[in-house]
């Protein structure tokens, strides 16, 4: 091209950072006379005419093509101002198109848009970053914004420009590092990634990392979104949950993974859609008494080996099964049925993947740039820089658009022990310290805090539950008291302990009932969840019903109901992951379905059987689920009968003193006569046995109701005598005096 300015070069070699100030139209002068310069960059175009739009009668200002790249300019005399306009143009096959022009709008972000995002307040990013569809001076188009300060250029490619970054170049919001672009006349449905010129001069083509939905690997493209015309039904959910102190409610938690909870057998064993899902799973926790599902995330995620784990669309739910409005349907139909549903959320890290953050912009953007500091050394993936304010807007966006967006109930935060410490699973040379020489990640912390405020503030009866391995100090505390504000924790050391303790052979036990009284010490410090997860049944971990100290199927079933029913009774909300509610026998995988054939196996329909009525005593009786964090409910009646392996404690109502005895007798010997202290004089009846025959079970002794005698017993000043069988935990009730 003969004489051509630096602009235009720049525009042809897609180099040009401002491209809104040489494309469109422009006031200005040409030999002398005052006019309008206009100029485009299109694609396939043969011709272009400027149509003016701003009259009733319409007039045509033809463009002169200055390259077979699509290059066209004009300068129109007639015209002082910029003018309202379209583009006619003429395509090589002879088809006329007419269209508005990208580069004759204003940015669709204001100041105060950029000044919070970039000081990491902006509560709304879901709602300008990424790509929306929008109406713009009565025009209809899609914006696009993404966050790339280190770029030279950003484009926006698809599926509607054949993937070529000349074409859609983005407006620089300056000294924000955002980038913006509205695309009029964009059609939902359409592919999408950014192509950015980073400062090393290569080219990076990256998928949205606010994208709201996308397509499938290889290819990973972000896909342009209509806005939700989901007509929400759970008003009534939503209005009770914000009313409910959940501390003082029972919250049993089905743990599931989606693609591997059943599967469609009919059609090549497909997992079941996000509608498909619907019907039976809120069936199934119904019939279990469970009070929320959790979905291990949902977010989109490429690597079906990552569970789910290693995130690549923090806003989007992942197409595997279906569009997000599916989703919304999904919640929307357990919401209606009474259930809860939490979501894993993973800001702990992210993968490697080139089409996604890593680099972003040709820098660390989103991750530490220190190794040391970015990279989980463990799991491959990078750990983000939660010091800039942009990612931490980035971060919280995410978790309140699944609450706002998709109604979601609570987010289940993982790996957050690996926020916490800068040493985690580091040697000493692999770390740096925090400004005080510390191990602590304070900007973690305070990511941690800002996001559980934030959660709490917009969403009223939102449960943030932490995934936190370690003894860190007030995970659960308000973080106006120096806490981390979360709702709830993971009582991994708990889960841990009693796991030792059941998988020792009952022989060795009563050297050990330290693991199961242990952790009654610091019960109160945090409010604890008891969970078995699905960390617990996968890389050689054998299963739930594996792991018991028992040789046989029967006897290992016998072991397993007798340890969900210590669990039900200790104190703490409760979370099981699938699979383990009916005792499957092999390790958990991600690629088929659990094994629901088992059921027809007493064994294992007998454990189910125990679940569901364990959880429908601890939703309905008042010292279970209401009183799991009151310090009072608790008291240990005998904890020192280590010859017989026998263990028995109280969780007490002393407002209404409807007390249940729990008592668990972890060796295979019937105990006959077996006297223990109570806190109530009165009747007290058994309400469950789990070696029962109803759960599979070997006893059929007869449902016990006994009374109490005056006798100073245990520390009590009322005794009974009742029968245990060996391996099981039983559940007496005070019926009154």
């Amino acid at each position: 091209m003969k004489n051509a300015s630096a602009d235009s070069v720049s525009i042809l070699e897609a180099k040009h950072h401002h491209p809104h100030q040489w494309l469109g139209m422009h006031a200005g002068t040409k030999n002398g006379k005052q006019g309008v310069f206009i100029r485009a960059m299109l694609q396939g175009a043969v011709t272009c005419d400027v149509v003016d739009i701003s009259q009733t009668e319409e007039r045509r200002f033809p463009l002169e093509k200055l390259d077979e790249q699509g290059l066209f300019e004009g300068f129109i005399a007639q015209r002082k101002e910029v003018f309202p306009y379209r583009f006619a143009i003429q395509q090589p096959n002879g088809e006329l198109r007419e269209f508005y022009d990208p580069y004759s709008f204003v940015p669709t972000l204001s100041d105060d848009d950029l000044y919070l995002f970039n000081e990491g307040t902006d509560r709304k990013v879901y709602q300008k970053f990424g790509a929306h569809q929008r109406i713009v001076n009565g025009v209809h188009g899609v914006s696009f914004v993404v966050w790339a300060p280190s770029a030279k250029r950003v484009s926006v490619t698809g599926d509607f420009n054949a993937w070529d970054g000349r074409y859609h170049p983005m407006r620089s919001m300056g000294s924000s590092g955002v980038w913006e672009l509205f695309i009029p006349g964009l059609q939902i449905g359409s592919l999408y990634k950014y192509e950015i010129l980073d400062c090393n001069g290569h080219l990076r083509l990256k998928t949205d990392p606010y994208g709201s939905y996308f397509e499938s690997p290889p290819n990973n493209a972000s896909i342009v979104n209509s806005p939700s015309g989901y007509q929400w039904n759970d008003d009534e959910w939503v209005k009770r949950r914000a009313e409910t102190e959940w501390s003082k409610q029972a919250v049993s938690i089905y743990e599931m993974h989606f693609g591997s909870w059943r599967r469609n057998l009919e059609d090549g064993e497909r997992p079941f859609s996000y509608r498909e899902m619907a019907t039976p799973l809120i069936e199934y926790l119904r019939e279990m008494n469970f009070t929320h599902v959790e979905f291990m995330p949902l977010s989109e995620f490429p690597f079906d080996g990552s569970w789910g784990y290693q995130v690549t669309g923090f806003f989007a739910p992942t197409h595997r099964y279906g569009t997000p409005d599916d989703f919304r349907f999904l919640v929307d139909s357990l919401h209606q049925a009474g259930f809860g549903v939490i979501l894993d959320w993973v800001p702990a890290h992210f993968p490697k993947d080139a089409f996604a953050l890593a680099e972003f912009d040709g820098t660390h953007l989103y991750e530490h740039a220190d190794p040391r500091q970015g990279e989980h050394q463990d799991w491959g993936t990078l750990i983000f820089n939660y010091g800039r304010p942009e990612v931490r807007s980035f971060l919280i966006g995410s978790a309140l658009s699944w609450c706002d967006l998709f109604h979601i109930d609570g987010l289940r935060v993982d790996a957050v022990a690996s926020m916490l410490y800068l040493d985690y699973s580091r040697s000493h040379d692999q770390w740096v310290p925090n400004q005080y020489g510390g191990r602590e990640n304070i900007e973690a912390i305070d990511f941690l805090r800002a996001a559980n405020n934030a959660v709490h503030e917009q969403f009223p009866g939102v449960l943030m539950i932490a995934e936190e391995s370690t003894s860190w100090d007030g995970v659960t505390k308000p973080t106006h008291e120096g806490g981390l504000g979360f709702d709830l924790k993971w009582n991994m050391g708990w889960m841990h302990d009693t796991l030792e303790y059941f998988q020792k052979d009952p022989i060795y036990r009563k050297w050990h009932q330290g693991d199961l009284t242990f952790g009654a010490i610091y019960q109160h410090t945090e409010r604890f969840a008891l969970t078995f997860s699905h960390d617990e049944v996968v890389h050689g971990k054998g299963s739930m019903l594996l792991k018991m100290g028992a040789e046989h199927i029967p006897e290992k079933a016998q072991q397993l109901r007798a340890l969900y029913g210590w669990m039900w009774g200790w104190p703490g909300k409760k979370t099981l992951f699938m699979g383990n509610d009916f005792g499957q026998s092999s390790e958990w995988a991600y690629d088929r379905s659990l094994d629901w054939h088992l059921l027809q196996y007493d064994d294992h329909h007998g454990i189910q059987s125990l679940v569901s009525e364990l959880n429908a005593l601890y939703r309905h009786h008042p010292s279970l689920g209401e009183l799991d964090f009151n310090h009072e409910s608790f008291h240990w009646i005998n904890h020192s009968d280590h010859d017989s392996c026998v263990l028995s404690f109280v969780r007490l109502d002393k407002k209404t003193q409807q007390s249940v005895l729990i008592i668990g007798n972890f060796a295979p010997i019937q105990r006959d006569h077996y006297r223990i202290g109570v806190p109530h004089a009165g009747r007290w009846r058994q309400s469950i046995n789990t070696a029962s025959t109803q759960f599979g079970g070997n006893s059929d002794l007869p449902i016990q109701e006994v009374s109490s005698y005056p006798l100073v017993w245990d520390g009590q000043e009322q005794a009974i005598d009742i029968a245990i069988p060996g391996m099981s935990t039983l559940y007496f009730h005070f019926l009154g005096s």
